[in-house]
């Protein structure tokens, strides 16, 4: 798994919960999505021991439990757009059309695209490291 691990302290040194964070990818002129405060610093998924976390800059928000993850696979359908869209339940957040990581969920879960309140069945997202994000998802729940 090669992402960053985060340290969350949570009162005491024992109760301190480790998160590993995976790079949302950029690549190409996707790059060029900073100019609208989508930048990879901003940008990531996030494993703990109970949560799943996905953020893009100030566009999305998605905070979940991950025993509401139901699968988590390797996406390799094609992709016809960049940054954060979907519709009915079915989101893409992504800066590269490649190493796709597809996340379904069931109950649906709640998200947010700037203001907007959505409801999220199914995410693709595009991050550095797919094999891990999905490893950190299948093994944690």
């Amino acid at each position: 798994m090669a992402g960053i691990v985060v340290g969350e302290l949570q009162g005491r040194w024992h109760d301190c919960q480790v998160a590993v964070r995976f790079p949302i990818r950029f690549t190409g002129v996707n790059r060029a999505m900073s100019a609208l405060g989508l930048t990879p610093s901003r940008s990531w998924a996030e494993v703990d021991d109970e949560r799943l976390r996905v953020r893009m800059g100030w566009a999305f928000t998605l905070d979940a439990a991950l025993v509401s993850v139901r699968e988590a696979r390797r996406d390799h359908e094609r992709v016809t757009g960049w940054g954060v869209h979907g519709w009915r339940g079915r989101w893409l957040v992504n800066g590269s059309s490649s190493r796709l990581v597809r996340i379904g969920f069931g109950p649906p879960v709640r998200a947010r695209m700037g203001p907007i309140r959505l409801t999220v069945r199914e995410l693709r997202v595009s991050v550095d490291d797919p094999d891990g994000l999905v490893a950190a998802l299948t093994t944690r729940r």
